[in-house]
């Protein structure tokens, strides 16, 4: 029976598999104690890999980078490039002590998730950021999942990474009909991650007004015409714990991925 012959393994030049390059001014150190030494770019790579497939970005938005985020286009709404500038900024000026996030409004089709997922990857791949994706009505999904006693998960299973990445997107926030537990479940997890002073970056496609009845100013007549907004969706004590958490950006304009027929925007 024939030898397998093991395939050479790459070492990396600058720090020769060690992980470790030297940070020294100049090539020649006066003595061995002058050298310095920091992480390699290879090895910073490799985990920013890792917090990459990590992070649960569904297949159908991995190629979306505020790069790629088009705003140059006939009929494109001013709207569009003031969002994308607001989210990389957010992306260059990310500090972990801050905990401020991103409330992101607008009509399907204008481009939220691709803005979101843009961010988490910029921070994943150039500040080696820890971040998750979560589909609201998924996450919800599996954390009702997790109390089929036949299902090898818990609640605590689901959870904790929501709670303890440094940076969290939650898409679609009210894409679910809201019942008291998806009342509940929200605040646990948006008070949990605005105590701990985690950044939150959410999307809807509610516009941001208060629920139905909360002011008092409308007739019933027309609380009961009117579209359902966030508040109606999340409650409006959540909806004031948002504000505390996030800046608000608002998309305005058409169904860009009807127009184009393009997966690239949502």
């Amino acid at each position: 029976m024939p030898q397998l012959t093991k395939a050479p393994v790459e070492v990396c030049p600058l720090c020769g598999g060690t992980g470790w390059k030297n940070a020294t001014p100049g090539s020649n150190a006066s003595s061995q104690n002058d050298r310095r030494v920091t992480r390699c770019d290879c090895r910073l790579r490799a985990r920013a890999q890792a917090l990459l497939a990590a992070a649960r970005i569904p297949k159908r938005y991995e190629h979306c980078e505020l790069s790629s985020y088009t705003t140059d286009f006939p009929g494109a709404h001013p709207s569009l490039a003031l969002a994308h500038l607001t989210a990389s900024r957010f992306a260059q000026e990310y500090d972990p002590r801050d905990g401020t996030g991103l409330l992101i409004i607008g009509k399907i089709g204008t481009g939220k998730t691709h803005l979101a997922v843009g961010i988490l990857k910029e921070l994943i791949l150039t500040k080696g950021v820890s971040s998750l994706f979560y589909d609201y009505r998924e996450l919800l999904k599996e954390i009702q999942n997790s109390y089929n006693a036949a299902v090898q998960t818990t609640e605590l299973d689901v959870l904790r990474p929501v709670f303890e990445s440094d940076v969290l997107v939650l898409d679609e926030l009210g894409a679910v009909k809201p019942t008291e537990w998806v009342w509940d479940t929200v605040s646990l997890i948006l008070n949990t991650r605005y105590n701990d002073n985690r950044t939150t970056i959410i999307t809807t496609n509610f516009e941001d007004q208060a629920a139905a009845g909360a002011s008092g100013s409308l007739s019933p007549a027309r609380a009961a015409t009117r579209a359902e907004t966030l508040g109606d969706r999340i409650g409006e004590r959540m909806r004031s714990r948002l504000h505390e958490m996030c800046r608000v950006v608002t998309l305005d304009g058409a169904d860009f991925r009807q127009k184009f027929r393009s997966a690239s925007y949502r």
